[in-house]
């Protein structure tokens, strides 16, 4: 029977790269052979808390990671709680993984002492794909030299930025970004927000209310997913059409015309919002609705009215108590002329979760069951016991 320590120092890395860093790491107390085996690894991953065992984490990877032996670091992640981890430090550590052609390089920091700044050679790093950073003291400070020509996705949370123009430049010099997420903290220096990257085909925006009311400029031409979580009060959005767009989740508090005006091309569409008509989606086939509003019934009527190509509709009935509202029966209950050319043509699935039976949704399901004519199948699901109460 063979034996381990008869298998290639190749396949033994192998075998170390689906461990996580720390066990694989621990290895190398096994024998000789195994010893510096864990260096060639090209995934890494370093998790500081408080306490001694942070600061044996840091002597470990000052000592380390300099003399680490694969030429190319696909992916360094760091995470560091309770200002375990040292600016200079972790500055010192991306230099080195830009020095070893990193591809994906994840940072994560919570309640440091001082805010960080990223050394300028990593807005430079040609090799690297991918960039997560994650958290206030993380301080994005672009340099005038910045350009990532590989960099295809950026994840931007809750962070620090420099000035008014350092998300602007960083976006000018990615000219293959794919996929950007960028969710805003209260108060981060930032307060318009433009977005414009051609190549760009995932966009996902999450914007908490006490950040800046000032204008949101997307100009996103090869967009095919659009996602935006706004919770201020009031908000401006200019937005160049997206004709390539195919699926669309919105999330805001206030009319989302403006929103909506510029992003009609989707099939599929996910909203929670108050809805007025006077828009018409003639590309939406596949619509998730969150009901959050007393007179959803109306309201989901037009926007049936105004998306006659819609092939499946799938409603969830939010938690709030303000949801269900004062019903009183409307015209839309009897009105035959104007049924919705999509119950009449197209809709062939239909999802219903939350019920519980209010008169509202009553005559709501009868109307869609007399009405869709090409429906093929059809769920209606009950609110959990605990909310039948509201």
């Amino acid at each position: 029977m063979a034996k381990i320590s008869d298998l290639s120092d190749e396949l033994l890395v192998k075998i170390l790269s689906f461990l996580p860093t720390k066990e694989a790491v621990s290895t190398s107390v096994l024998s000789k052979q195994w010893e510096f085996l864990w260096m060639w690894l090209s995934k890494l991953e370093f998790y500081f808390s408080d306490g001694s065992e942070s600061a044996c984490l840091r002597d470990f990877i000052a000592k380390n990671l300099p003399l680490h032996k694969a030429p190319i670091i696909e992916s360094l992640r760091f995470r560091s709680l309770f200002g375990s981890l040292q600016p200079k430090d972790l500055k010192s550590w991306v230099r080195i993984a830009v020095s070893r052609c990193v591809r994906e390089l994840s940072i994560s920091l919570h309640d440091t002492k001082a805010a960080v700044s990223l050394p300028s050679s990593l807005y430079t790093c040609k090799s690297l794909v991918t960039l997560k950073l994650y958290g206030k003291k993380v301080l994005l400070d672009v340099p005038r030299t910045v350009f990532l020509p590989s960099l295809k996705t950026l994840q931007l949370e809750r962070l620090r930025y420099s000035d008014e123009d350092s998300l602007r430049l960083l976006l000018s010099y990615c000219p293959v970004l794919e996929d950007l997420s960028i969710v805003r903290e209260d108060y981060d220096n930032l307060r318009a927000l433009v977005v414009i990257v051609p190549s760009l085909q995932r966009l996902s925006l999450e914007i908490p209310g006490n950040c800046s009311s000032d204008g949101y400029v997307i100009v996103t031409p090869s967009l095919k997913y659009f996602k935006v979580v706004d919770y201020r009060e009031s908000m401006s959005y200019l937005i160049e059409q997206m004709p390539e767009l195919e699926e669309a989740d919105i999330v805001v508090l206030q009319y989302p015309e403006k929103l909506l005006e510029s992003v009609t091309f989707f099939k599929r569409l996910s909203i929670r919002t108050v809805y007025r008509d006077g828009i018409v989606f003639n590309r939406l086939e596949n619509l998730k609705l969150c009901i959050c509003n007393g007179d959803w019934s109306k309201l989901l009527i037009q926007f049936l009215k105004d998306s006659p190509n819609l092939r499946v509709l799938n409603l969830l009935v939010d938690d709030y108590p303000s949801s269900l509202g004062d019903y009183e029966p409307v015209r839309w209950k009897n009105n035959k002329s104007s049924v919705p050319k999509c119950l009449l043509e197209s809709l062939e699935t239909f999802e219903f979760a939350g019920y519980i039976g209010t008169p509202e949704e009553r005559d709501f399901l009868s109307y869609i069951f007399k009405h869709a004519r090409c429906l093929k199948s059809s769920s209606i699901l009950s609110r959990p016991e605990r909310y039948h109460g509201i």
